[in-house]
């Protein structure tokens, strides 16, 4: 039996796209976006923590064998499929992941159903810029971003890029000055995540919450997981989407 077992599998489309989903829990909607090589038994480890905390999770396969663990080989093959997939941005400056629509149609639809203030998004790494997107064009009350790693940060430009159209980053700047914050995660010597938070800090200002941890690994939630961070990441969504008053309505 893999630890996914408990969790509900079923398909969502945006009407273009479709991906398997798995679900889990009850309370205001959380959709956890995985890393590369995709949904591996940390992942789900994370998940269930936040199942447990009150939350309705939903776990989009976005890439990977749901459930296998992670592979020094594994992981190769997938950023090599990764690297000619269309919906996904590698290298390219100012824009979106065109995965984002299909992820911001599920925001909505998770929305839609169970109501609140908005719903959370937890992006990591290869998605970690991901939570920005939907942040932009979807219910999203509460955005978390780990160690975000795209575009790969190939040259100056590149690490300092947001993964977002000039269009979809003032819409994120007008959110988080209307009241929603944006947390991220990562260690201090992460050299994937590029100077990403010092164009958060920039542009968000005081609406971007920082936590960085010593060191030079990468999964903060995961496989190098921080405890400190993910009760970080669960006191943030219950702050933002479970308390009297949480969070400001987050339109799509």
């Amino acid at each position: 039996m893999t630890q996914l077992a408990s969790w509900a599998r079923a398909d969502f489309s945006d009407g273009s796209r479709t991906f398997p989903v798995y679900r889990r829990g009850t309370g205001p909607g959380v959709v956890v976006v995985h890393e590369i090589p995709g949904i591996t038994p940390p992942v789900v480890a994370f998940g269930d923590e936040v199942a447990g905390a009150g939350f309705t999770v939903v776990m989009p396969s976005l890439f990977g064998t749901p459930g296998a663990a992670g592979t020094v080989i594994g992981g190769v093959s997938i950023f090599a499929r990764l690297c000619v997939r269309s919906e996904f941005t590698k290298l390219a400056l100012g824009q979106t992941a065109p995965v984002a629509g299909w992820l911001r149609a599920l925001a909505r639809a998770l929305h839609a159903e169970l109501g609140g203030p908005g719903i959370g998004v937890v992006g990591m790494c290869f998605t970690g810029g991901i939570a920005l997107a939907m942040m932009a064009d979807a219910p999203v009350a509460a955005p978390v971003l780990a160690q975000p790693s795209a575009p790969f940060p190939i040259g100056r430009r590149r690490a300092a890029d947001l993964n977002l159209s000039p269009a979809d980053l003032s819409a994120v700047k007008r959110k988080a000055a209307a009241g929603c914050p944006v947390l991220g995660l990562k260690y201090a010597g992460d050299k994937a995540v590029g100077t990403r938070f010092e164009t958060l800090r920039r542009e968000l200002g005081d609406n971007f919450i920082a936590v960085e941890f010593p060191g030079s690994r990468h999964s903060t939630l995961t496989e190098h997981r921080q405890q400190e961070g993910v009760d970080r990441v669960l006191d943030f969504l219950r702050r933002q989407l479970l308390e009297p008053g949480a969070g400001q309505p987050a339109p799509a």
